[in-house]
């Protein structure tokens, strides 16, 4: 395990949600104060704000992907391909190896928004969810493929 899949599961484990943990993970590489990644971040947890669709460690990839490698020419079609194409590969990685990204799927949850209250974090909802793993993992893939 690198040292950034540690610090996003410890960022995780601390109670911050999972795209914060993952995002903020590499707040320093991105040049962003950690006070900042974490607002950044925040709204995408539970798949978008406990909405359960993408699953916030994904979409802290996307971000991260932006800020690395993201295009700023809004008529340049052939870098929008190029930057879409690594946030499909992206996407793939995470769903080789969990079947999928989106939130409610990953964590077998009915259809539909979820409470907009967050859940304790209690030893039994660290058991329970693999949320840590997702997290790690997305760590993993960003590691492997954006930091240069």
């Amino acid at each position: 395990m690198n040292e950034k899949e540690k610090q996003a599961r410890e960022l995780f484990k601390k109670g911050y949600n999972c795209a914060q943990s993952t995002f903020c993970a590499f707040s320093e590489e991105l040049e962003i104060d950690f006070d900042t990644a974490l607002k950044l971040s925040s709204s995408f947890g539970g798949g978008m704000g406990r909405l359960r669709e993408v699953c916030g460690a994904v979409t802290a990839m996307f971000l991260i992907a932006g800020l690395k490698k993201g295009y700023t020419s809004c008529d340049d079609d052939e870098l929008k391909a190029k930057h879409y194409k690594l946030i499909q590969d992206l996407a793939d990685k995470f769903r080789q190896k969990h079947g999928t990204i989106i939130c409610r799927e990953l964590l077998n949850l009915p259809e539909g928004a979820d409470s907009p209250i967050p859940s304790k974090r209690t030893a039994q909802y660290y058991q329970e969810r693999p949320c840590e793993d997702f997290v790690g993992y997305a760590a993993k893939i960003i590691s492997e493929n954006l930091l240069d």
